[in-house]
């Protein structure tokens, strides 16, 4: 009942104005930087681990920043998965190397957590027919998990699938000329990690992205949804050169290379919320 009431109010939501929905999610999320000390603390450690010459105060800023992000591109979400098509158009642009949309190599797009990353999508599906695979993870509720999907699926041929379907559906996607949607850039734990440098700190990363473009013959292409006040714009980059190698570490460090130069640009629009640095290697203590 709680998730079916939610995702009405957020169908409400979507009538309202975009300045309206950005404010009231700027005060939420001011508020919850105030109240949520936990995170508050996981996303002040991470910044001071990633950014150690930045002044206390800029690390600060960014931390309220990326609450605030987090909770504005949570409201967003019922315009992006309720307004009329024409709505979702005006405020979410796609631009940059749109020509690597082109044609039917098989492409995974590197798009990691910078909080956009759904309303990316949309503007993917919005301009292409390609068939288009993302990996989902069940939600709890199943009102939730209905709407999620639903929205994640509502532009496009969009194929959602669940993480323990495993990974013949997706390379099978990419071998047939697919598009792949791929975050690759979270702590997913010890298993079939390896530890390579993140901002100078060792990090399990999953080397999903190397072995799937080596296996799919796939290539890769990046895509960073950054906020702005009149919605998103989400950028393209040209597929990267020498991409994937026979060095899975090398491809996984060289990749995190790569976010760590998208991050910089808008440091406070990332996922900092997020344990990045939780799994360590043997024998090191914890970070947080």
């Amino acid at each position: 009942m709680t998730g079916r009431l939610g995702v009405l109010f957020m169908r409400l939501l979507a009538l309202l104005p975009l300045r309206v929905l950005r404010g009231m999610g700027w005060f939420i999320g001011q508020a919850l930087y105030l109240v949520a000390a936990p995170r508050r603390k996981v996303a002040l450690r991470n910044l001071a681990l990633c950014f150690p010459d930045a002044t206390e105060a800029q690390r600060r800023q960014w931390a309220r920043e990326s609450f605030v992000g987090f909770c504005q591109t949570w409201l967003d979400r019922s315009w992006l998965w309720f307004a009329p098509r024409e709505v979702v158009l005006d405020r979410v642009k796609l631009q940059g190397a749109l020509d690597e949309l082109l044609g039917d190599t098989p492409t995974i797009i590197f798009a990691p957590h910078f909080y956009g990353m759904d309303a990316g999508g949309s503007a993917l599906t919005l301009h292409t027919d390609r068939a288009f695979t993302s990996i989902f993870t069940p939600q709890p509720d199943p009102a939730v998990d209905v709407w999620i999907r639903n929205g994640r699926q509502r532009f496009g041929n969009v194929r959602m699938l669940n993480r323990g379907d495993g990974v013949k559906p997706i390379l099978s996607g990419l071998r047939k000329g697919g598009l792949l949607y791929l975050l690759p850039d979270m702590d997913f734990g010890r298993n079939d990690s390896l530890f390579v440098p993140f901002y100078g700190v060792t990090a399990a990363t999953v080397p999903s992205l190397s072995r799937f473009a080596r296996l799919g013959r796939a290539k890769v292409i990046s895509m960073v949804t950054r906020i702005t006040p009149a919605g998103y714009v989400a950028e393209l980059s040209p597929a990267w050169p020498g991409y994937p190698t026979d060095d899975a570490e090398a491809d996984t460090a060289l990749m995190n290379q790569y976010l760590q130069s998208y991050i910089d640009v808008t440091p406070g629009q990332y996922y900092w919320v997020h344990k990045r640095f939780k799994t360590r290697p043997e024998g090191e203590p914890s970070i947080y």
